[in-house]
């Protein structure tokens, strides 16, 4: 058995969702050859991949066709392909920047970041979490983490910040540097320096995501992240409401300014529907419908998913524990899916656009 012919025949398999070939997409890694045994780690961009076990089965069929009774172990792991930030930079080892914007506050923004950032972990990957509304920073109430503290480290004479760390995902919020009543009161300049020191004055672990909550609108803090990162792209969140899509909208052609161009990976209708507990398979679209479907075709991206309006969703969030980590309330099925969609998205913009460049805005 020759390594160069394993790659070849495996090279002849293409991932559905992406059309590139498994080793020239760089899926394939620890490939050994122990005896009448292969051995292979096949890298997808989640556990809940569409088309692995389609993937698996090629893999070993095409193998052993070509090697008549070898053994062929596939192990599967999450890796999240890379937008290819600088290889120089601070977030160097973190290979998806996402930013969560909208453009008016009350849409659930917060709640669709943490749970998002959750969602992403649950599908095997690593994930970070920071908390870029400066104003009103509701990462740590979300998390139940309010009053706590992040450690200050000296590395190589330097102080960095530790993140805390919730349900296993590090992040950062400027709700650990202020009191919870305390008003943030800054300027631009300040505010930038914030958002700097949150992404290279932090000790962020090697990351397949770090999820981004911005503040509503398009003011000096969406500017300072993509001068600042390379960002992936954008997740927008709109309510089905007129009055939401149409702010939405600015969020949505700041990010597509010729000297941005930040894609936009697609858009999460929140409050959908409200659901009473009480008749669970009842539907009142209190605030109309079709919003997201809407600003999907205006932004030229996808619907990422809709997210009803239910008490679990409120009530989960108040009491710190998000209700995506209840694999048994069906509100956190809506969260996986936008998830699971996210990741397509990432994946197929990673595929076939150029690698992500931090943003030069003049003025």
């Amino acid at each position: 058995m020759d390594r160069n012919k394993i790659l070849e025949a495996l090279s002849t398999i293409r991932d559905p969702n992406t059309g590139r070939d498994l080793v020239n997409a760089g899926m394939i890694e620890d490939l050994k050859i122990e005896g009448n045994s292969i051995n292979f780690t096949m890298a997808l961009p989640s556990l809940n991949h569409p088309s692995k076990s389609e993937l698996i089965f090629q893999s070993q069929g095409i193998l052993q066709k070509l090697f008549p009774g070898v053994d062929v172990n596939v192990h599967v792991a999450a890796k999240a392909p890379t937008s290819s930030p600088p290889p120089n930079s601070q977030t160097s080892n973190i290979k998806n920047i996402i930013a969560v914007a909208s453009g008016k506050g009350g849409v659930g923004k917060s709640t669709v970041s943490v749970n998002l950032a959750l969602a992403l972990k649950k599908q095997g990957l690593r994930v970070g979490l920071i908390d870029a509304d400066l104003y009103g920073p509701s990462i740590p109430t979300m998390f139940g983490l309010q009053g706590k503290r992040p450690k200050v480290q000296d590395i190589d004479g330097q102080p960095k910040i530790v993140p805390l760390e919730a349900y296993g995902m590090p992040l950062i919020s400027m709700g650990f540097i202020v009191e919870p009543e305390q008003a943030v009161v800054l300027r631009g300049p300040r505010l930038a320096g914030i958002i700097k020191q949150f992404f290279n004055e932090v000790i962020w672990p090697e990351l397949d995501y770090i999820v981004v909550d911005l503040p509503p609108g398009t003011g000096d803090i969406q500017l300072t992240l993509v001068q600042t990162v390379p960002v992936t792209g954008a997740v927008i969140v709109t309510t089905p409401q007129e009055v939401a899509v149409a702010d939405a909208i600015k969020a949505v052609n700041m990010f597509r300014l010729p000297n941005v161009d930040v894609p936009i990976l697609g858009i999460v209708e929140n409050m959908s529907w409200f659901t009473p507990a009480e008749l669970p398979d009842n539907k009142y679209y209190i605030f109309g419908m079709g919003g997201g479907d809407h600003l999907a075709h205006q932004s030229e991206s996808k619907l990422l998913g809709q997210v009803p309006l239910v008490q679990d969703i409120r009530e989960s969030g108040d009491n710190g524990k998000p209700v995506v980590l209840d694999e048994k309330n069906p509100a956190s099925m809506a969260f996986i899916k936008v998830a699971e969609n996210t990741i397509k998205q990432v994946e197929e913009r990673n595929a076939n656009l150029e690698p992500t460049k931090i943003v030069q805005v003049q003025g």
